[in-house]
């Protein structure tokens, strides 16, 4: 069943967004993709940012921290020790590893104190096992060093030395303790961040691969399913089922497509139905035409048998009638028997030019190259008794091929020559000239070959008024009496016939003076070019 398109898009309900193009999707699909990954890429930016400063504060701060705590506590040590063996002994050498160990607790000192900066318990760690340290020099191990009698000095301040250091001892203890949990802490941030960095990035691959899958099914339900839907009825109508409707689907670019696409369907439809008619119509036509043909070629046969078979029989009864009973017969009667005869004679004429103006186009030899050369000496020799007869003279530019049947162009241009000779000026030798160029085409005339040509034969006769331009080309058309000029009006028809079966145009030249000039022509051989000198 056959369902217009308009039909079909009334019964199908638009889908949401159909008035979006498929340019209007992308951009907004690409635009929204873009946003999401902007966000991810942010995301991961920030995670990465995180875990760098966690990782920072683990390598670069506490665990540097950490070390410079002990070797704070070790510098301390050295310093108690060498100021215990000074003490006992009294030799200076023992002052070695105090003077070393106070350069090491000034250096130790700078490297922590900017690595507990920003923590307030760190910082007052660091504050208290200086000052517990200062303490315990200012009492107990300059008094010692600087003392003439270091034995004495070292068992004078022998308890609240070592009270002293004691408590420095649980300052730094404390001091290690505060760092060690700091940096523990700082190795728990960076495990969850590296745990947050892992989810973020899996979560941005995720992201990423659904916005593709996305960004698949919906260039596939969008567009790829329209299109291949498209492409399917395209197919079918190109293989000849133009009765197939095209249903628009998926975005407004892709339904206007198709929408177009149905409306050039209706027309090739209706062009294919009315060529379809034509065709039909033609085919009835052609028959009607070989009826009416077949129908001439029996009128054709009739009047090239029946009829003249009865016009020869009365003009030979006429001319037996006339012989037989001459003594019988007045002069009157006789000129009666001349009419008669006459008559029988034109009417077989007229038939016999009839039949070769009918046949012109129907029946004919097999067109093939003609050299008009060959044919106008052909022509010349059987005009020659009239040649002969009024002097006339004959001339011609050098003469090409033509393609065409060879008999027709006989015929035409022996009726156009013999009409020249025919109506010439009293008291004046006709002269006839067949004149030639090529009408070319700029392709045609690169290859040297010419596709048609102009032929025209003048002459210097009694012309033909301008007013008769396109009476002379009717049948049986005269401007001139039997008496003044034989003939039956049917030449000139019979050449316009003959010029228009090969294609060409015949004209009267009326500016032509004096005289007439017929124009022509013809189309150029298929296999060769002209020419020869020219004769007369």
């Amino acid at each position: 069943m056959r369902i217009d398109a308009e039909q079909q898009q009334a019964t199908v309900p638009p889908s949401a967004g159909a008035g979006w193009t498929t340019r209007g999707w992308l951009g907004v699909c690409s635009a929204a993709a873009l946003v999401t990954l902007l966000a991810l890429a942010g995301c991961g930016v920030w995670v990465l940012a995180h875990a760098t400063d966690v990782n920072k504060q683990l390598t670069e701060r506490w665990s540097p921290a950490l070390i410079a705590s002990i070797r704070m506590e070790s510098a301390l040590v050295n310093q108690e020790s060498g100021i215990r063996g000074y003490g006992i002994t009294g030799e200076r050498e023992f002052l070695k590893p105090y003077q070393d160990g106070i350069a090491q607790q000034t250096a130790a000192a700078a490297e922590l104190s900017p690595l507990v900066a920003g923590n307030k318990r760190a910082a007052a760690g660091l504050a208290l096992v200086l000052e517990r340290a200062d303490r315990w020099q200012t009492t107990t191990a300059r008094p010692v060093s600087e003392a003439a009698d270091p034995v004495a000095a070292a068992h004078q301040r022998a308890e609240s030395g070592k009270a002293a250091f004691d408590s420095l001892r649980t300052a730094l203890h404390d001091q290690e303790t505060q760092i060690e949990a700091e940096r523990d802490q700082a190795r728990e941030d960076l495990q969850e961040v590296r745990t947050l960095r892992n989810t973020v990035f899996t979560a941005i691959a995720g992201m990423v691969l659904t916005l593709f899958a996305l960004a698949f099914a919906g260039l596939r339900r969008g567009v790829q399913i329209p299109l291949d839907r498209l492409r399917t009825d395209v197919r079918k109508i190109a293989d000849g089922r133009f009765d197939h409707s095209i249903v628009p689907s998926g975005p407004a670019d892709l339904r206007a497509l198709a929408t177009d696409v149905d409306g050039m369907r209706r027309r090739l439809a209706g062009e294919l139905d009315f060529s379809d008619r034509a065709r039909t119509e033609l085919d009835e036509q052609a028959t009607e035409l070989r009826r009416s043909n077949e129908e001439l070629e029996q009128f054709a046969y009739v009047a090239s048998h029946d009829l003249q078979e009865p016009l020869r029989k009365v003009a030979s009864f006429c001319q037996l009638l006339e012989r037989r009973y001459a003594e019988q017969l007045d002069d009157r009667a006789k000129q009666y028997i001349a009419f008669a005869v006459d008559g029988a004679n034109r009417m077989q004429t007229l038939i016999n030019d009839l039949l070769t103006f009918s046949r012109v186009g129907r029946l004919h030899a097999q067109d093939s190259d003609v050299s008009l050369e060959t044919l106008l000496r052909r022509i010349t020799n059987s005009l020659g008794l009239v040649i002969e007869e009024t002097r006339a003279v004959i001339t011609h530019d050098p003469l090409p091929a033509v393609h065409g049947d060879p008999t027709q162009l006989e015929v035409l241009l022996q009726n156009l020559i013999s009409n020249a000779i025919k109506f010439r000026s009293p008291g004046v030798v006709p002269k006839v000239h067949i004149s030639a160029h090529g009408l070319a085409d700029s392709a045609d005339s690169a290859e040297g070959v010419e596709r048609r040509w102009e032929f025209a034969v003048s002459d210097n006769g009694i012309g033909i008024g301008s007013e008769y331009a396109e009476r002379i080309f009717l049948i049986f058309q005269r401007l001139h009496t039997r008496d003044t000029y034989p003939g039956n009006g049917i030449g000139l028809a019979l050449c316009r016939k003959i010029v228009e079966y090969h294609g060409g145009t015949i004209t009267l030249d009326t500016a032509h003076t004096p005289g007439t000039r017929f124009v022509f022509t013809l189309p150029g051989a298929h296999d060769c070019a002209p020419t020869a000198d020219a004769q007369s």
